[in-house]
């Protein structure tokens, strides 16, 4: 699952640079988790949004992505996504697959969509909003998800909840560098 490590716990303390998590809400009600987030980045916008909608990208900034490329796209034309995650929540270990399409708007939004019949969700709907605000780059994020896999009564959703807020270690410090080295470099990937 891409979206858990593409938020974090503020992150960077002392750098001269560093993600800032401005806000994180996470809830859980009749088997359906969602999310929101807002995150600063001191990277450009287009350079943030290059990076988030590079899912080739993913597996530089998240040690639990195994898997993540961009795929040809879709019959109607919607590029397509495969991320492949694997991680543990108390002794429950999986990996977990995502594939579906993204809709763009260019430098502003990317929505992600997972295929249920692709996917070990039966939903995984997600929404990245990008702005300029001081001299960086916000990024709102809202997800619902639904999995499709056997998660334990009582703790399961608790634990769950708990991994979507703590994940990702230096996740987004990996993202706004990444960002920074992409604008450097002139536009081209490394």
């Amino acid at each position: 699952m891409r979206q858990l490590f593409l938020i974090a716990t503020l992150l960077g303390a002392g750098a001269a640079h560093a993600a800032e998590l401005r806000s994180l809400d996470v809830d859980y009600e009749d088997g359906h988790y969602t999310m929101a987030s807002v995150v600063w980045f001191d990277a450009g916008l287009d350079e943030t949004y290059h990076i988030f909608s590079s899912w080739d990208l993913s597996v530089k900034f998240s040690s639990a992505i195994v898997e993540a490329r961009d795929l040809e796209p879709d019959e109607s034309g919607r590029p397509g996504f495969l991320v492949v995650n694997k991680g543990c929540v108390l002794f429950f270990c999986k990996t977990l697959k995502r594939r579906g399409y993204v809709e763009r708007e260019a430098s502003r939004e990317l929505r992600a969509y997972a295929d249920p019949e692709q996917s070990d969700f039966r939903i995984s709907n997600e929404t990245w909003s990008f702005a300029e605000h001081d001299g960086g780059t916000v990024i709102t994020y809202t997800l619902l998800m639904q999995p499709d896999f056997w998660v334990p009564p009582g703790i399961g959703p608790y634990m769950i909840q708990r991994k979507l807020r703590n994940v990702s270690g230096e996740a987004l410090n990996r993202i706004e560098l990444m960002a920074r080295d992409y604008a450097q470099d002139g536009g081209a990937d490394r």
